[in-house]
């Protein structure tokens, strides 16, 4: 399936402008590919998209949320479970951890598969990265993220309160699913 395929089968707009820009740059490379659209939990107004995107031993994620603390940053986490019922996030469950690690800071050798980078607002409450991810599949194996929880924190992570990193409530929620690709 080309990437304007891809594009027309979104249904949102910010979700559409979101994957037209991952398929127009190198992280796309055919490898399987997942997305989660992220809607605001209960008395908050945080949403936006995320892609992941296979790229050998490693995944490339790519997210653009909007609706959160001007200048804040916010705890970013992939959950164990792909429930977003409930209203608060509460149902996704803990962080994902295959493995069996500490809970830490993305990009150190302990810790869970879901910690992710840290999400940081902008002036107008709107958070963009970009970064690579390993530790997790897509599709297959015990490492795989399709069907589990996506999740945007209130609060920054401390990185070190096992095992969530005491990021407060749950002020977003998505189910990450495979994306045809």
């Amino acid at each position: 399936m080309t990437c304007r395929s891809h594009f027309l089968r979104l249904t949102t707009l910010a979700g559409a402008a979101l994957l037209l820009a991952a398929c127009s740059t190198p992280m796309h490379r055919g490898g399987p590919m997942a997305a989660a659209k992220l809607e605001a939990t209960r008395g908050n107004t945080a949403t936006g998209m995320v892609m992941f995107h296979a790229m050998g031993d490693h995944a490339m994620l790519h997210a653009k949320i909007e609706g959160l603390k001007p200048g804040q940053e916010h705890g970013f986490h992939i959950h164990e479970k792909g429930d977003c019922g409930g209203g608060d996030g509460m149902a996704t469950g803990g962080h994902f951890n295959p493995a069996g690690k500490p809970h830490g800071a993305h990009g150190s050798a302990e810790r869970h598969a879901g910690d992710l980078p840290a999400l940081k607002a902008d002036a107008q409450g709107r958070a963009e990265i970009k970064a690579r991810i390993d530790g997790i599949t897509i599709g297959s194996g015990s490492a795989d993220i399709v069907g589990k929880g996506l999740i945007v924190h209130a609060m920054p992570d401390d990185y070190t309160t096992q095992p969530t990193g005491n990021s407060g409530a749950r002020i977003a929620c998505a189910v990450i699913v495979r994306h045809p690709g």
